[in-house]
């Protein structure tokens, strides 16, 4: 894990986080009390303690107040993507998953007596929609797929709280590594055994970056001058044909069977598979770097040796 920055500026916050259970979440939380920070968190259930606040995002519930005197919001809330087939009841709450919660906390920081000076909501770089070879900066458009309508909606969820004057940013996350969970735990075992290999042609472009990056800039963006649209990718996405051959290099096993569409489009069904693994967005962080931050695994092979321990 990277040392964070820490100063008078930066240090003895108090701040909310949504989603603190998440895989980005737990370590968020950790590293922020870690660093001098106070972290209140969100939680479903009766609070137990005063670091955690009740709350009920399906009925609208929070209550007044609890947003008071708060110096920040993160805001991590979210079904997971890839969790479930895409049915249309999950499609549904991937999407209200997002919009309720957003919305609940823009509302609510908004009305609050004493605002937070930051809200930090989460996106994913699914806005982009799937580009091919082309470059993505925050300013490129937005694409029409599934994943893009729902990353517009969110972001359009924190209307309420950059209305009321509130320095809002949108974090347009990647494929966060890490061997705790996500892609890259998923990909172990096969990868391990030597079965691991490209999916389909390996052209798609994948954005990454590492659990450690991503918390340390979400932490970076708490008090630099940043808002609107930020991605949180490392500075040199991959190919899944680049991917795959670094991942296999760093394990020292071969990667030379493809992974046809088929069985993935089979077990996930065919929306979802395309989405995740068979079509992608070559991202680059342009407002991340322009703001000063500085990256501890900017290449693939650099995190992998590190979250790896090669």
């Amino acid at each position: 894990m990277r040392v964070f920055g820490s100063g008078p500026s930066v240090v003895g916050m108090r701040i909310v986080v949504s989603g603190s259970s998440g895989l980005i979440g737990t370590t968020l939380v950790a590293s922020l009390r870690s660093h001098g920070h106070t972290v209140v968190r969100l939680v479903r259930r009766p609070a137990s303690g005063p670091d955690e606040i009740t709350w009920n995002p399906a009925a609208g519930s929070l209550a007044a107040g609890s947003l008071d005197g708060v110096d920040a919001v993160v805001n991590l809330s979210g079904a997971g993507i890839g969790d479930k087939r895409w049915t249309d009841d999950y499609k549904r709450e991937l999407l209200d998953s997002r919009l309720q919660t957003t919305d609940l906390l823009a509302r609510s920081i908004a009305a609050a007596e004493q605002r937070p000076t930051v809200f930090l909501s989460g996106s994913a770089i699914g806005w982009y929609g799937p580009r091919g070879d082309e470059e993505l900066s925050e300013t490129s458009a937005p694409g029409d797929s599934f994943l893009a309508e729902i990353c517009r909606r969110w972001e359009d969820a924190t209307g309420a709280a950059e209305a009321a004057g509130v320095r809002t940013a949108h974090l347009r996350t990647g494929i966060v590594l890490t061997p705790k969970g996500g892609a890259l735990k998923k990909q172990l075992p096969l990868f391990k055994f030597g079965l691991g290999g490209r999916f389909g042609n390996g052209r798609q472009w994948q954005s990454w970056i590492s659990l450690d990056d991503e918390v340390a800039a979400i932490e970076h963006l708490l008090t630099a001058d940043v808002a609107g649209a930020v991605n949180l990718t490392a500075p040199h996405p991959v190919t899944n044909q680049e991917f795959t051959k670094v991942l296999g290099a760093v394990l020292r096993r071969p990667t030379l069977v493809p992974i046809p569409s088929f069985g993935p489009k089979l077990l996930l069904g065919g929306e979802l598979a395309d989405a995740l693994l068979f079509t992608g967005q070559r991202v680059l962080p342009a407002k991340l770097a322009g703001s000063g931050f500085s990256f501890a695994h900017p290449t693939l092979e650099v995190a992998l040796r590190a979250l790896l321990g090669r």
